[in-house]
Protein backbone atom coordinates (compact mmCIF):
# COMPACT_ATOMS: atom_id res chain seq x y z
CA UNK A 1 0.00 0.00 0.00
CA UNK A 2 1.38 3.41 -1.10
CA UNK A 3 1.92 6.37 1.33
CA UNK A 4 -0.91 8.03 -0.70
CA UNK A 5 -3.43 6.00 -0.62
CA UNK A 6 -6.09 6.23 2.74
CA UNK A 7 -5.96 3.48 4.93
CA UNK A 8 -9.62 1.05 5.00
CA UNK A 9 -10.63 2.94 8.16
CA UNK A 10 -10.16 5.87 7.08
CA UNK A 11 -12.62 5.64 4.09
CA UNK A 12 -15.51 5.05 6.22
CA UNK A 13 -14.75 6.18 9.84
CA UNK A 14 -13.96 10.02 8.99
CA UNK A 15 -15.97 9.84 5.70
CA UNK A 16 -14.35 10.32 2.29
CA UNK A 17 -12.90 13.88 2.63
CA UNK A 18 -11.04 12.50 5.80
CA UNK A 19 -9.35 10.20 3.81
CA UNK A 20 -8.08 13.07 1.65
CA UNK A 21 -10.22 11.92 -1.66
CA UNK A 22 -11.16 15.32 -3.09
CA UNK A 23 -14.70 15.55 -4.35
CA UNK A 24 -15.18 18.81 -5.75
CA UNK A 25 -17.29 21.57 -5.06
CA UNK A 26 -21.33 21.04 -5.08
CA UNK A 27 -22.81 21.21 -8.37
CA UNK A 28 -19.37 20.13 -9.93
CA UNK A 29 -20.69 16.56 -11.28
CA UNK A 30 -24.06 18.41 -12.72
CA UNK A 31 -21.62 21.35 -14.41
CA UNK A 32 -22.22 24.45 -12.51
CA UNK A 33 -20.15 27.31 -11.16
CA UNK A 34 -18.65 26.73 -7.94
CA UNK A 35 -19.55 30.80 -7.04
CA UNK A 36 -21.99 32.72 -7.93
CA UNK A 37 -25.09 32.75 -10.33
CA UNK A 38 -26.48 29.35 -11.52
CA UNK A 39 -24.10 27.96 -8.77
CA UNK A 40 -25.60 25.57 -5.80
CA UNK A 41 -27.53 27.51 -3.23
CA UNK A 42 -25.83 27.23 0.31
CA UNK A 43 -27.93 25.98 3.35
CA UNK A 44 -28.36 29.53 4.71
CA UNK A 45 -30.11 30.54 1.96
CA UNK A 46 -32.67 27.60 1.64
CA UNK A 47 -33.21 27.84 5.38
CA UNK A 48 -33.75 31.67 5.52
CA UNK A 49 -36.34 31.24 2.38
CA UNK A 50 -38.14 28.08 4.31
CA UNK A 51 -38.55 30.62 7.13
CA UNK A 52 -39.61 33.43 5.42
CA UNK A 53 -42.36 31.27 3.46
CA UNK A 54 -43.35 29.79 6.63
CA UNK A 55 -43.63 32.98 8.81
CA UNK A 56 -45.81 34.28 5.16
CA UNK A 57 -48.23 31.38 5.13
CA UNK A 58 -48.22 31.46 9.08
CA UNK A 59 -49.06 34.78 9.74
CA UNK A 60 -50.15 36.64 6.81
CA UNK A 61 -52.48 34.01 5.50
CA UNK A 62 -53.54 31.81 7.78
CA UNK A 63 -54.40 34.73 10.46
CA UNK A 64 -55.04 37.44 8.63
CA UNK A 65 -57.06 36.06 5.02
CA UNK A 66 -58.20 32.63 6.64
CA UNK A 67 -59.05 33.53 10.08
CA UNK A 68 -57.88 30.58 11.70
CA UNK A 69 -55.59 29.76 14.90
CA UNK A 70 -52.94 27.96 13.66
CA UNK A 71 -52.92 25.92 17.00
CA UNK A 72 -56.52 24.88 16.86
CA UNK A 73 -55.81 23.25 12.61
CA UNK A 74 -52.32 22.81 12.18
CA UNK A 75 -52.59 21.38 8.90
CA UNK A 76 -53.73 25.12 7.64
CA UNK A 77 -50.04 26.47 7.26
CA UNK A 78 -48.76 23.14 5.57
CA UNK A 79 -51.70 23.27 2.96
CA UNK A 80 -50.96 26.66 2.67
CA UNK A 81 -47.63 26.67 2.12
CA UNK A 82 -47.93 23.68 -0.12
CA UNK A 83 -50.54 25.58 -2.24
CA UNK A 84 -48.02 29.17 -2.80
CA UNK A 85 -45.02 26.55 -3.49
CA UNK A 86 -47.09 25.04 -5.90
CA UNK A 87 -48.65 27.59 -7.73
CA UNK A 88 -45.68 29.94 -7.30
CA UNK A 89 -42.53 27.31 -8.00
CA UNK A 90 -44.63 26.27 -10.91
CA UNK A 91 -45.08 29.80 -12.37
CA UNK A 92 -42.22 31.76 -11.42
CA UNK A 93 -39.39 28.88 -10.10
CA UNK A 94 -39.08 30.70 -7.20
CA UNK A 95 -41.23 31.88 -3.83
CA UNK A 96 -40.72 34.77 -2.01
CA UNK A 97 -38.75 33.33 0.31
CA UNK A 98 -36.08 32.44 -2.58
CA UNK A 99 -36.54 35.87 -4.18
CA UNK A 100 -35.65 37.65 -1.13
CA UNK A 101 -33.07 35.02 -0.35
CA UNK A 102 -31.21 34.99 -4.35
CA UNK A 103 -32.07 32.01 -5.02
CA UNK A 104 -34.65 29.68 -7.33
CA UNK A 105 -35.77 25.93 -8.29
CA UNK A 106 -34.20 25.23 -11.45
CA UNK A 107 -35.14 21.98 -13.74
CA UNK A 108 -31.80 20.08 -14.77
CA UNK A 109 -31.69 21.79 -17.77
CA UNK A 110 -31.59 25.81 -16.16
CA UNK A 111 -35.51 26.10 -16.81
CA UNK A 112 -38.24 26.52 -14.72
CA UNK A 113 -39.31 23.06 -13.53
CA UNK A 114 -42.31 21.81 -15.99
CA UNK A 115 -45.69 21.02 -13.30
CA UNK A 116 -45.74 17.57 -12.22
CA UNK A 117 -42.09 17.65 -10.65
CA UNK A 118 -42.94 20.89 -8.97
CA UNK A 119 -46.07 18.96 -7.57
CA UNK A 120 -43.77 15.67 -6.66
CA UNK A 121 -41.23 18.25 -5.18
CA UNK A 122 -43.83 20.14 -2.90
CA UNK A 123 -45.22 17.00 -1.75
CA UNK A 124 -42.26 15.46 -0.73
CA UNK A 125 -40.67 18.63 1.00
CA UNK A 126 -43.89 19.19 3.12
CA UNK A 127 -42.71 15.80 4.62
CA UNK A 128 -40.05 16.95 5.91
CA UNK A 129 -37.47 14.38 5.84
CA UNK A 130 -36.66 13.77 2.18
CA UNK A 131 -35.26 17.46 2.37
CA UNK A 132 -32.85 16.23 4.94
CA UNK A 133 -31.76 13.59 3.71
CA UNK A 134 -29.40 15.01 0.54
CA UNK A 135 -26.17 14.06 -1.73
CA UNK A 136 -22.78 15.92 -2.34
CA UNK A 137 -24.24 17.98 -4.87
CA UNK A 138 -26.61 19.32 -1.56
CA UNK A 139 -30.09 18.06 -3.67
CA UNK A 140 -32.34 16.29 -0.99
CA UNK A 141 -34.80 13.05 -2.13
CA UNK A 142 -36.87 15.81 -2.93
CA UNK A 143 -34.85 17.56 -5.67
CA UNK A 144 -33.60 13.92 -6.78
CA UNK A 145 -37.09 12.96 -7.14
CA UNK A 146 -38.25 15.89 -8.77
CA UNK A 147 -35.02 16.46 -11.56
CA UNK A 148 -34.48 20.10 -10.14
CA UNK A 149 -31.86 21.65 -8.34
CA UNK A 150 -32.19 24.85 -5.71
CA UNK A 151 -29.28 27.60 -7.37
CA UNK A 152 -28.35 30.93 -7.27
CA UNK A 153 -29.59 33.71 -9.06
Amino acid sequence: MSSKEPRWTQTWLGGVRAAGVDLGYPGQRLGLPEEGSGSIAGWGRRIGALVIDWVICTWAVVQLLLRMNPAESPWAPMAVFAVQYLILVGFMGQTFGHRLMGIRVAAMDGGIPRWLPVLVRTVLLCLVVPALIFDRDQRGVHDRASNTMVVRM
